[in-house]
């Protein structure tokens, strides 16, 4: 609770009330069925209103946001996170629409590493690598959720991994909680401990269109990243260690700049971001603004802050327009941004990057904001 108030302390200096849409229906938490497992199991969806009309919508299969809706300029409210409609295409297919990704998100050498001495190997299910967990990472799994509070409306989700889940050392206790407040911030807060030494990274992978879901590409959007360094990728997306500055290449965004002004010169196959932006930090201080995003047409703006000391940024590169989404829209590649703070891809196998090691008796915590707003 300490650890909410500090990060609630701070929205409230950074950030003045929001003036948003008459609210569509009363602030506060309901549940619904989205759908259900083979098994047969229900999943519940959590939809989270605040006194503006924003709301976010969040179902227990995978810790999953499934719509997010914010003001344009108007006070029209729109849905500006990318997923289907419907349960059944979240079991199948695998962008990682709104999920929480773990034990490890981002990508992992060759399904492997080293941690006090011994080799643990983990599946591989993005070749050569392990990808954002496994083949059945945490967004695969249904985790327990708890109404927090009212106003702000918060629900927390929580799930326990057993020792040696998807390879992984350690039978580890997670939650994730979300909070919408009457300042359009969505708050995420992270926890977790372990019983056996594991590495351990955690985040939110949201696509983002801030003109709203299915309308069109990101590239007029204007990006902002508070990073002097990023982390170079070889050709399978594993960093190759070294920190280099963004100063002089595609990958510098410490000024407003259009999505797609330098992107066909980021490299990859397929072409676009999907890079780790080392953050800066003003002194000592550990949450801070992390990326700024603008939609000139909506009049839409995310500020997204962290204590992470990552951020990858994509550009959903590997969307190709086959895939048909909410509203039975096809999504376009580049057709969302995502901001995932992070600690940084495959750093298990690399000893300058910060260390992802969680410890018995360790409590591990993090806070996420995704302030909206409009101009």
């Amino acid at each position: 609770m300490k650890f909410l108030l500090i990060v609630l302390s701070a929205l409230v200096v950074i950030f003045p009330q929001a003036q948003g849409a008459v609210p569509a229906s009363p602030p506060g938490v309901i549940t619904s069925v989205f759908g259900k497992l083979p098994s047969g199991k229900p999943v519940t969806l959590y939809t989270l209103t605040n006194k503006q009309g924003a709301s976010v919508s969040i179902m227990d299969y995978g810790a999953t946001i499934v719509n997010l809706q914010m003001p344009n300029r108007r006070g029209k409210l729109d849905d500006v996170v990318l997923g289907f409609d419907t349960l059944a295409p979240y079991l199948t297919n695998t962008p990682y629409f709104g999920a929480t990704v773990g034990r490890y998100a981002n990508r992992i050498a060759r399904g492997q590493f080293t941690l006090d001495g011994k080799v643990y190997h983990l599946p591989i299910n993005n070749a050569p690598n392990s990808l954002h967990g496994g083949k059945i990472g945490f967004n695969k799994k249904m985790w327990t959720a708890k109404i927090v509070s009212q106003h702000p409306a918060a629900v927390s989700f929580s799930l326990v991994s057993p020792h040696k889940d998807q390879g992984y050392p350690g039978a580890l206790n997670v939650s994730v909680s979300f909070i919408l407040n009457d300042q359009n911030a969505l708050i995420v807060l992270y926890g977790a401990s372990t019983d056996r030494p594991t590495v351990l990274n955690l985040t939110n992978h949201s696509y983002f269109n801030l003109a709203g879901t299915g309308n069109g590409n990101v590239l007029n959007h204007r990006i902002k990243i508070n990073a002097f360094y990023y982390t170079p990728t070889d050709a399978h997306l594993i960093p190759t260690g070294e920190i280099r500055s963004v100063i002089g290449t595609p990958f510098d965004l410490r000024k407003f700049t259009p999505i797609g002004a330098a992107i066909q010169q980021t490299g990859g196959n397929p072409i676009g971001y999907d890079h780790n932006y080392v953050l800066a930090r003003a002194g000592s201080k550990k949450f801070a603004l992390a990326a700024e995003v603008y939609e000139p047409t909506s009049g839409r703006f995310l500020k997204v802050l962290t204590d992470q000391p990552g951020l990858q940024f994509y550009t959903a590169n590997f969307l190709n327009g086959t895939l048909q989404g909410k509203g039975g829209q096809k999504y376009p590649q580049y057709g969302a941004f995502c901001l995932e703070t992070q600690h940084f891809p495959d750093s298990p196998n690399h000893p300058n990057f910060p260390s992802t090691v969680l410890r018995p008796g360790e409590i591990f915590r993090s806070a996420t904001v995704y302030k909206f707003g409009v101009r």
